[in-house]
């Protein structure tokens, strides 16, 4: 009988100790920590569309943490030697630590493709940027044609208006830092499109600085297009368009600003900020990642009429900076684009 017993109570013990085994297991699954990376395809600071990058993801790392989950997120700059970033991704992904890696550059899909096919697990969110064909791939890029086109529309009108350095010739520039498929195909004619809609036989002065960083390099060319007669630039050159800022304060010209809101930047000198709203979408779409409602592996488009994509016409150095009659005529423009009188879908 007392072998009967110890024998019971041994079995007792056994079961009450592999049940607290499977609960503190299937409690240890549920507070995994999620791990997200930044890949930063250049550096943060001094670029916008890196800075909005960034701030959105944090901002949904913040949120789902104190909503009670357990992520984290680790920001890693690749510098801005593109040949050297596709190294970086190889390692970052083998290292097999984050359950999510977000970027954003029209380049990096084609470079992420063939590494992912090493590493099908690994997902991929990317912004400002086109690519089907890889479930493990999901990208949201904005429509620059939109945006190229206000700013090239608002640059020929401030050329042709009476303001201090408007001169005579019709003519405006945009100073890029590489040429690359979406500057070519789609910015650069989207911007002379707008200009030409706006002021018949506008033209565009197109130089390229050869990288991201080298603000010299760009201060060079503004004075060289300014001399050729461009008195608006619009400069798509991340940290190198300090240099841009630089020549206009020095020799007097008009910037059109691209991505974010810039005025702050040449007070004066800044005459609209074409924006998209990358800091909200990739908010948006990496807390939705984290909850489990992101759909995965499509690209998506998003303009204008999708509130991505705007014209700031509420700051005050815009009202101040731009006369009345300009700013209403871009009024005109981004009613008839959102409401579909101009209609210039995505290429």
């Amino acid at each position: 009988m007392k072998k009967l017993l110890s024998i019971f109570i041994f079995s007792l013990f056994l079961f009450v100790s592999i049940q607290n085994l499977v609960a503190g297991g299937s409690h240890d699954n549920e507070s995994k920590t999620m791990h997200i990376a930044v890949f930063v395809p250049g550096i943060v600071s001094g670029s916008p569309v890196y800075e909005m990058l960034c701030a959105g993801v944090r901002s949904a790392v913040a949120e789902s943490t104190a909503n009670g989950n357990t992520v984290d997120v680790t920001v890693i700059e690749a510098g801005t030697r593109q040949a050297d970033w596709g190294t970086k991704m190889t390692s970052l992904v083998a290292q097999g630590t984050y359950d999510l890696i977000v970027t954003s550059n029209p380049a990096m899909p084609e470079i992420i493709d063939p590494i992912s096919r090493q590493f099908p697990i690994q997902k991929f969110l990317i912004f400002d940027a086109w690519f089907s064909g890889n479930p493990a791939i999901t990208t949201f890029r904005y429509n620059q044609r939109e945006q190229g086109y206000l700013s090239g529309y608002i640059a020929a009108l401030v050329s042709t208006s009476s303001m201090e350095y408007a001169n005579s010739q019709k003519k405006i520039g945009l100073i890029a830092a590489q040429e690359y498929p979406a500057m070519n195909e789609i910015i650069l004619p989207a911007f002379r499109e707008g200009a030409q809609a706006a002021v018949p036989g506008c033209t565009v002065d197109f130089r390229v600085v050869g990288n991201w960083y080298d603000a010299t390099k760009a201060a060079e060319l503004s004075r060289a297009m300014k001399n050729a007669g461009c008195d608006v630039i619009m400069p798509i050159a991340g940290g190198a368009n300090q240099g841009v800022i630089a020549a206009a304060k020095d020799t007097g010209f008009y910037i059109a600003w691209f991505d974010d809101n810039g005025f702050i930047k040449a007070p004066g000198l800044i005459i609209s900020s074409a924006v998209m709203a990358q800091e909200r979408l990739a908010y948006e779409k990496t807390l939705a990642f984290i909850t489990g409602s992101l759909e995965t592996g499509n690209p998506t488009t998003l303009g204008l009429s999708d509130g991505y994509i705007s014209l700031v016409t509420d700051d005050l150095q815009y009202i101040e900076t731009v006369p009345q009659d300009i700013r209403e005529k871009m009024n005109q423009i981004l009613t008839s684009l959102k409401n579909g009188t101009i209609s210039l879908p995505a290429r």
